[in-house]
């Protein structure tokens, strides 16, 4: 298996670069899911393999680096990925197996420095400055870091080291996969400006076409511009925040405790659906998962979202802030429906719908006053009972009426 180092910036970093102002890694694992599922079949190592539903209409969840080639990445319909790529061999995914590899490289991490941000469960930052000592430079510390997780595992990993998450995020985005990239911090601007604008934070597709309006292709360009100029453009802030990127300018520290910033389910229909009823029901469903996961994690939120998807793939998302935080689902299903309807799609043929919380907060810092006259529902002690009933009994133990009589029409049906 390979163990090749690349650096687009100075020599290998065994051999000299520079890295003392290097203090920060972005780990990132090479193909995830796929490689995990190699492990049990390696013959169909150097072949173009897809981890997804092999049936159904689901995305693709990983794909080796031979699937890639053809265009496949994660989060394509699966549907897409079959006529891209038809001699991939399709593996279903199994969660628990990734569950367990993650937690493992994870405590390789955490047996390196307390200092450990997880961002999915395929890769994390590190802040190696106080590893120095006891370990050796932050490239020494990377080097080891991919022996550990070929060694234990037998899968790859590739780490961008940077003086800052920004920088380090893309320097493993560059040398991937099974690479190691140092980016030395006076040479960060050397590194950033001949990239796409796309490889920058918070630029997608539509800000993409924004700055090429402008002229803007690279990251060079954009920082030519004045910020001012850019603020007019895009808005104050993500002006702002991208005028400080093209600089490499990103003070914001290694983390390790990150608190949720969301909490979400989505459901992606067999076949497309427009009948109302039915995505009301889901609606509720889906509330129902989102509160009991946020009353579990002792969160509430204020601001309550909506995904759908139309059958052409177009993706349509709504929010509504509420007056005060909550985790009832009641709350949250009502809001949903109000922003379904509002979305002008009722009867429009729709692949995906999802209900998400954001703005949240913990649950003891939230309080609700009551109005005049106004009673309490008690909808939030009733879904608390619900809890205890689903925890002892199984997930379906509990269900709301509507709920109960759509599983009784895909009996009958």
């Amino acid at each position: 298996m390979s163990r090749k180092q690349i650096t687009g910036i100075g020599p290998a970093p065994r051999t000299g670069v520079d890295d003392s102002g290097c203090p920060i890694l972005h780990v990132d694992m090479d193909a995830f899911f796929a490689s995990v599922e190699l492990l049990e079949r390696p013959e169909l190592r150097g072949r173009p393999v897809i981890v997804g539903s092999p049936a159904g209409r689901g995305v693709v969840l990983s794909a080796t680096y031979e699937a890639r080639a053809f265009g496949v990445h994660s989060a394509m319909p699966m549907s897409r990925a079959r006529r891209l790529c038809p001699q991939a061999t399709i593996i279903p995914p199994g969660h628990g197996k990734y569950s367990e590899v993650s937690k493992g490289v994870m405590e390789i991490f955490h047996a390196i420095t307390p200092l450990v941000e997880p961002i999915a469960s395929d890769e994390a930052f590190l802040d190696v400055g106080g590893a120095r000592r006891r370990l050796g430079p932050p490239a020494a510390v990377a080097a080891m870091i991919r022996e550990q997780v070929l060694d234990r595992y037998g899968i790859t990993c590739s780490v961008g080291v940077a003086s800052s998450k920004f920088v380090a995020k893309l320097a493993s985005k560059q040398c991937k996969p099974d690479g190691l990239l140092v980016v030395p911090a006076d040479q960060v601007v050397d590194f950033l400006h001949p990239l796409p604008v796309s490889a920058l934070w918070g630029v997608g597709e539509r800000t993409e076409q924004s700055l090429v309006r402008l002229g803007i292709r690279t990251v060079g360009d954009l920082a030519r511009v004045p910020p001012a100029t850019l603020q007019r453009e895009l808005g104050h802030a993500a002006g702002g925040h991208l005028a400080a990127l093209a600089w490499g300018r990103d003070e914001r520290p290694v983390s390790s405790h990150v608190p949720d910033k969301s909490i979400g389910n989505e459901e992606t229909f067999a076949t497309d659906v427009d009948d109302p009823e039915m995505i009301r029901r889901e609606l509720l469903r889906l509330s129902e998962r989102v509160a009991a996961r946020m009353r579990k994690g002792g969160h509430v939120g204020r601001t309550v979202s909506v995904k759908l998807r139309r059958a052409d793939f177009t993706t349509i998302t709504r929010s509504r802030t509420l007056r005060e935080a909550t985790d009832v689902a009641q709350v949250i299903y009502a809001t949903a429906c109000e922003l379904y309807r509002a979305a002008g799609l009722e009867r429009v043929r729709l692949r995906l719908v999802g209900v998400r919380m954001e703005n949240l907060r913990p649950a003891e810092e939230a309080t609700h006053q009551l109005g005049l006259g106004e009673r309490e529902t008690g909808w939030r002690e009733a879904e608390q009972a619900m809890d205890k009933a689903i925890r002892r009994f199984g997930p379906d133990a509990v269900l709301p009426a509507s709920l109960v009589r759509g599983k009784l029409d895909e009996i009958e049906t």
